[in-house]
């Protein structure tokens, strides 16, 4: 009996951690998020697709670098985790999923309470879910009923670079550091955006805000999927289906663009920078220049935007091309560090040949 008692006591104490809503100030109230979603039994595609709404299956795909070619009935082994993307909505200085997922309640549902732990892994609390819908009862469901479901989520910046925000549930024996390690950010980053003290505290089944490096991009202001970003291992479809942009970390974080191949031209119209097709380039001398994707419009017809952008591959990461130690920043500006420097160089030589004598003497 004392075993049973002891796994209800871990149960209960793992399962009380309170969520905590994800701080959203940005100005632009609206973005694209991600929850990181563990499967502990096999499913489809297309199941999570229809439990968390997402808008296609190719959204599924990208968010999971997946082929494009992969089919819905693709099977998910257990103990599998995918990344579900969905629009988050900035209020209030927090964030929480655009009116969606909305999920439809079955007769097998135990209560609200069961539907947020089992269904939705903890993303959002009862209470949450309660007050999202504007629940009299938390207590009484009805079958067939629907209930939009809070996910958290951000639009905020993470220290000036582009950010994707993912909701990650805290795995049982996981760390901060291990964390950090396995989704490219650092420990402390990752305590100030969920206002953790004491790395101690950290408990499974908590839910963190994980920040996701996001590649920037030349699409303009002025295109439909100006707000477009991409984490790092992700691709998207945009441009009506035309234009597939991916990103990287080996492409410098910069999001790279090219169009959709084996589609119509009547549909999809041919966009070329002079000679250069989209996503093409060409070098001369140190300049390399490309036929950037930046954008489309569809007011009378689809048009895709591009231009030229030109990158120097010339003396990267040459010791030459450094500044010297008085322009680099935190550098000695003082007109008496060369004096010094070469004061500093002699006593190392004349220490190096003291020990050479007392070498030879000792022979």
């Amino acid at each position: 009996m004392r075993p049973f008692l002891l796994f209800i006591f871990i149960f209960l104490f793992i399962s009380t951690a309170e969520s905590v809503p994800f701080t959203c100030t940005s100005k632009s109230a609206k973005c694209q998020s991600l929850a990181g979603y563990f499967s502990a039994n096999a499913t489809t595609l297309s199941s999570l697709q229809a439990l968390f709404n997402v808008s296609s299956l190719p959204s599924l795909l990208g968010a999971n670098n997946l082929p494009l070619s992969t089919p819905p009935s693709h099977l998910l082994p257990p103990n599998s985790t995918l990344r579900i993307p969905f629009p988050c909505s900035c209020s209030a200085a927090s964030g929480a999923s655009d009116r969606t997922p909305v999920y439809t309640v079955r007769p097998t549902d135990l209560g609200l309470d069961f539907i947020a732990r089992n269904v939705f892994l903890q993303f959002v609390t009862y209470k949450e879910i309660a007050a999202a819908n504007n629940m009299a009862n938390p207590n009484v469901i009805t079958p067939g009923e629907k209930l939009w479901i809070p996910l958290p989520c951000s639009c905020d910046p993470v220290g000036w670079q582009e950010t994707v925000h993912m909701a990650h549930i805290v795995a049982a024996g996981s760390s901060l550091e291990k964390i950090a390690s396995e989704f490219g950010t650092e420990k402390d980053v990752l305590m100030k955006l969920n206002g953790i003290t004491d790395p101690k505290s950290l408990q499974a089944g908590q839910v963190l805000d994980v920040p996701l490096h996001a590649c920037s991009s030349s699409i303009s202001n002025n295109s439909l999927d100006h707000g477009l970003l991409l984490p790092n291992g992700s691709y998207a479809l945009t441009a009506a289906n035309c234009i597939q942009c991916s990103c990287s970390s080996s492409s410098k974080y910069q999001l790279s663009c090219n169009p959709i191949q084996g589609l119509n031209s009547t549909v999809c119209p041919v966009t070329k920078c002079g000679d250069l097709y989209i996503g093409n380039s060409t070098t001369s001398g140190c300049d390399q220049t490309t036929c950037a994707y930046e954008g489309y419009t569809n007011s009378t017809g689809l048009k895709i935007l591009s231009g030229l952008t030109t990158q120097s591959t010339c003396n990267v990461g040459s010791p030459r091309a450094q500044p010297p130690a008085s322009s680099q920043p935190g550098g000695n500006s003082s007109p008496n560090s060369a004096g010094r420097l070469g004061l500093h160089r002699y006593w190392i030589q004349l220490i190096v040949l003291f020990q050479m004598a007392l070498f030879f003497l000792s022979f």
